[in-house]
C-alpha cells in the first residue's frame, strides 16, 4: 500500500472511529430527549384540560342525566384532501371520565378504549386496534375526573425515524464525499515527495548541484538536507573511485612496460652478462612499480579514511618514529644520511593518523630521491603559538621557483627523462588538506637543496 492511500485510509478509519460513536450517543441522547419531550406534553395536555373542564364544564360531567360527548376527529384523507396537510389528529386523543367511571369526554379515535379498572396517575402503555398507545392518565380526587391523554407509537416511530435520518444521512452520504477530499488533500499534502522523486529521476550522474524544493515543507527539509549531504558524500566516493582507477592506470603502465621489456631482453640475450644488466633493470623496474602501487594505496586510504571521519588525538613524534621504523631499510641502502630533530617529547594534535604518516613518508621518500649518494636529509618538527610545522630538507639539486606551484599536480615530471615526484607530493598536499594546513617549498638553509614546511593550525 502507497503512502498516500496508507494515510487516506487511516484518517478515514479515524473518522469513523471518532464519528460512529458521537453519532450513536447523540441518536441515543436526543431520543430520549424527545421521548421526555413527548411524554411532557402529554402530562400538560392533560393538565390543561383538567383545568378547562373545572372552570367550563364541571357541573355537566357532574350531572348523571348528561350522556358522553365525543369529539369528532379528521382522517388523515380527510386531512390531506382538504387541508393539503397532515395534522396528526388520528394519532392523537384524550378521554375524561367521571367519579362514577362513566365516559364524558373522548375524541372519536379513543371513544372504545376501556378505562382501567383502578385508574393511577402516570404513564402506561396500550395495544389498542391495531396500533400501541403511549396514555398519560390524570387522576383528579379533587374534582372526581380521570383524564387519559394518548399519542400513538407510530407517531413517535416517525419522529424517532426522522431523527435517525437528520443524524445518519449526513454520516451515510457524507463519509463518502469525505473520503474524495481527504484523497484529494492527502495527494496535494504529499506533493513535494512527488516533486523530490522528480528531482532524483532527473538528476544525471556527477551533478553536484544540491536539490531544491521551493516551499518545501518544515517536516521534509531535514531529509532534503540529509539527502543533499548523502548525495555529495556518493559522489566524493565516485570521484575517487574514478581518480583511483585513473591513478592506476597511468602509474602502473610505464613500470611495466619497462619490465616486460627488460625481461623480453632476459629471454632474448645471448650472453649472461646482457641477461644480468637486464634482470637487474627489470628489478629496478619492479621496485619502482611496488613503490607507485604502495603510493596509490596510501592515497586511496587517506581518502577512504577522511570519508569515514577516522579523526583523534595523534602524537606527531610517535608517528614519525614508526614512519622512520618503516623507512629503515630503505634508508640504509640508498646511502642517504638521514637526521631527525627533536624539539619536543610529544607532539599531540588532533588529526587523521593514516594521513600524516602518509604525509611524512612521502616527504622523506620524495627527499631520499632526489639527493646524491652521501647526500642528507633532516626531519624535524616543533610547535609554535599558531600550529605545528613539519620541515624535510635535502641538499639535493632542488625545484626551481618557477616550477614549485606545479610539482603538486599528479605525476607530475621535472623532465621528460627524469624520474619525478609522481604521486608523492599529491599525496602530501591531500594529507594537508585533510588538516588545513599550508605546504611551502622553499630553498634549504644552506643555498643547495629544497626545504618543504608544512604548517598545520591546532588548538592544542
Amino acid at each position: 500500500m502507497s503512502l498516500r492511500d496508507r494515510l487516506r485510509w487511516m484518517i478515514i478509519a479515524v473518522l469513523i472511529a471518532v464519528l460512529l460513536p458521537i453519532g450513536l450517543y447523540s441518536y441515543n441522547r436526543t431520543l430520549k430527549e424527545t421521548r421526555e419531550l413527548l411524554d411532557g406534553r402529554l402530562a400538560q395536555s392533560a393538565r390543561t384540560l383538567d383545568v378547562l373542564i373545572r372552570r367550563a364544564g364541571l357541573d355537566a360531567l357532574r350531572s348523571p342525566a348528561q350522556g358522553s360527548l365525543e369529539v369528532p376527529i379528521m382522517s388523515r384523507e380527510d386531512e390531506v384532501q382538504l387541508l393539503h396537510t397532515r395534522t396528526y389528529e388520528t394519532e392523537v386523543g384524550y378521554q375524561v371520565f367521571d367519579m362514577h367511571n362513566r365516559m364524558r369526554l373522548t375524541t372519536a379515535n379513543l371513544a372504545r378504549l376501556p378505562m382501567p379498572s383502578t385508574p393511577v396517575s402516570g404513564f402506561d402503555n396500550h395495544f389498542f386496534e391495531g396500533y400501541g398507545w403511549r396514555i398519560f392518565t390524570l387522576v383528579d380526587d379533587v374534582n372526581n375526573v380521570v383524564i387519559r391523554v394518548g399519542e400513538r407509537d407510530d407517531s413517535r416511530r416517525d419522529i424517532t425515524r426522522a431523527l435517525w435520518l437528520d443524524l445518519g444521512l449526513p454520516q451515510v452520504v457524507g463519509l463518502p464525499l469525505l473520503a474524495v477530499l481527504v484523497g484529494w488533500a492527502v495527494r496535494r499534502g504529499l506533493r513535494p515527495l512527488e516533486r523530490l522523486r522528480q528531482a532524483l529521476a532527473s538528476r544525471s550522474p556527477g551533478n553536484r548541484q544540491p536539490i531544491q524544493l521551493d516551499h518545501a515543507p518544515q517536516e521534509l527539509q531535514p531529509v532534503v538536507d540529509a539527502l543533499n549531504a548523502q548525495l555529495e558524500r556518493l559522489e566524493d566516493a565516485l570521484e575517487r573511485e574514478r581518480r583511483f582507477s585513473a591513478d592506476v592506470a597511468h602509474e602502473l603502465r610505464t613500470p611495466l612496460a619497462s619490465t616486460m621489456i627488460h625481461l623480453d631482453g632476459v629471454m632474448a640475450a645471448s650472453l649472461p652478462a646482457d641477461a644480468q644488466v637486464a634482470l637487474t633493470s627489470a628489478q629496478s623496474g619492479l621496485v619502482r612499480l611496488a613503490r607507485r602501487i604502495e603510493q596509490l594505496l596510501a592515497l586511496a586510504r587517506l581518502e577512504a579514511g577522511a570519508a569515514a571521519g577516522q579523526r583523534g588525538e595523534v602524537d606527531l613524534i610517535v608517528v614519525a618514529m614508526n614512519v622512520i621504523d618503516e623507512l629503515a631499510p630503505l634508508l640504509g641502502e640508498s646511502g642517504v644520511e638521514f637526521a631527525f630533530a627533536e624539539h619536543d617529547d610529544s607532539l599531540k594534535m588532533d588529526g587523521y593518523e593514516a594521513a600524516l604518516a602518509a604525509l611524512l613518508r612521502n616527504l622523506i621518500e620524495n627527499a631520499m630521491h632526489h639527493v646524491p649518494m652521501g647526500g642528507q636529509v633532516q626531519l624535524s618538527m616543533h610547535r609554535l603559538q599558531s600550529g605545528i610545522v613539519i620541515e624535510v630538507v635535502d641538499n639535493g639539486p632542488g625545484i626551481p621557483p618557477e616550477r614549485r606551484a606545479s610539482v603538486f599536480a599528479r605525476f607530475h615530471r621535472e623532465s621528460s627523462g627524469g624520474d619525478g615526484y609522481g604521486l608523492g607530493l599529491s599525496i602530501v598536499q591531500r594529507a594537508a588538506q585533510l588538516h588545513d594546513a599550508t605546504i611551502e617549498l622553499l630553498d634549504a638553509p644552506s643555498g643547495h637543496g629544497l626545504r618543504v614546511r608544512v604548517a598545520i593550525p591546532t588548538s592544542t
